[in-house]
């Protein structure tokens, strides 16, 4: 059974920074693609960035230069390195393995 467990999520002031962990458990990650998407209330789950089993990034523009996805394969985890911190990054963040599962969700909250 594939579980997801992120952690690393909190409240944080504008400008501050945060790093995300997901840990993978039930599956091998080298060989899929791991990635952080996010939701904010009534909003869709959009991408924030992806990492390939070659570690091939991808981030969706809004981030670009402020955040850093990474992977440790041997510890089957992928993290997100959060800096430059906006309100509008405030939302739940889910981390996605293969594109087929997901963790339960972490809450990062960008307020003065």
């Amino acid at each position: 059974q594939v579980q997801l467990v992120e952690s690393g999520g909190g409240l944080v002031r504008p400008g501050g920074s945060l790093r995300l962990s997901c840990a993978v458990s039930g599956s091998v990650v080298r060989y899929y693609t791991l990635g952080w998407y996010r939701q904010a209330p009534g909003k869709q789950r959009d991408m924030v960035a992806t990492i390939t089993s070659r570690h091939i990034t991808n981030y969706t523009d809004s981030v670009k230069g402020r955040f850093t996805i990474s992977r440790d394969n041997a510890k089957n985890m992928v993290y997100l390195q959060m800096n430059s911190l906006k309100s509008e990054d405030t939302a739940v963040y889910y981390c996605n393995l293969g594109n087929s599962w997901w963790g339960q969700g972490t809450q990062v909250t960008v307020s003065s």
